[in-house]
Order: C-alpha cells, then sequence, then structure tokens
C-alpha cells in the first residue's frame, strides 16, 4: 500500500517547513513520504539547519524548493505553516486534505531559543496529527 504523502508548505522553505520536513522524516517515515515546499523559496536558514541538528535530527538532503517542483506528487496532507503562504496557495492547492498551522517565523526573533521553541512545538503538532491519523487509519 502506498504511504499517504506529506507536504509542508511556507513562504520561503527555508526554516519552518524544513524542520517540520526533518521532523516528520526521522519520526514518521514509515508512515508518510514527506516533503516540503515555499511559495517563494530562499537559501536554508542556516540557524535552523543547526537547531535540528543539535536536537539530533537529520538535515541531510534538506533544501528549499519550490511548491512548483512537487507538482507531479498527489498531496494528501498539505500542512501550511505561515499565514502569508496559507493566503497565497491555499485555494490552488491540488491536495486531499488541507491544514493551516500558522508558526511564528523563528527567523524574526532570530535567536537559538526561537528556533528551538519552533522545534518543539513542531514536534507536538506531529506527534498529536500522527495520533489522530492512526486513529483515523484504524476506524477504517
Amino acid at each position: 500500500m502506498k504511504k499517504p504523502t506529506v507536504v509542508f508548505i511556507c513562504t520561503e522553505n527555508s526554516a519552518r517547513s524544513l524542520m517540520a520536513e526533518a521532523i516528520a522524516r526521522q519520526r514518521y517515515s514509515d508512515r508518510f513520504e514527506v516533503f516540503s515546499a515555499g511559495t517563494a523559496p530562499s537559501a536554508p536558514d542556516n540557524k535552523a539547519l543547526k537547531a535540528l541538528q543539535d536536537n539530533h535530527f537529520s538535515t541531510t538532503n534538506l533544501s528549499s524548493k519550490s511548491l512548483k517542483e512537487l507538482t507531479d506528487i498527489d498531496i494528501d496532507y498539505a500542512i501550511i505553516l505561515c499565514s502569508k503562504a496559507n493566503q497565497e496557495c491555499a485555494e490552488g492547492l491540488a491536495a486531499n486534505h488541507v491544514l493551516s498551522w500558522d508558526f511564528p517565523d523563528p527567523k524574526v526573533g532570530n535567536t537559538d531559543k526561537t528556533y528551538e521553541t519552533t522545534i518543539h512545538e513542531l514536534a507536538e503538532r506531529l506527534n498529536m496529527f500522527v495520533l489522530l491519523y492512526d486513529k483515523e487509519v484504524r476506524v477504517k
């Protein structure tokens, strides 16, 4: 059976969505194919990558990508992580389920603590998402 795809979307695909991708790949790759993309991608944020590594998440193969690069992927769950990206793409997004999780940009605070907080909060939200997903799958 094909694993469902989860795509994390942010404007730049440089911090929040890359963090979510790294966390989900490491913890939930047994359940999901995981990707991330941006509506206006820029380079990965070095502080985000360092925070991931400091929290024992792999940053191997993490790169900023445009949402347009994922057009050949059937998206089961699109998880939009910022209000700007939500405004830019939510209506035209071809996904079975679209979720909006508006996380503050850790680059605004630009401290190690803001990146740590973002990783922790993303991990918690992903844990809840997977618990609900597993419950729904068992019901079917």
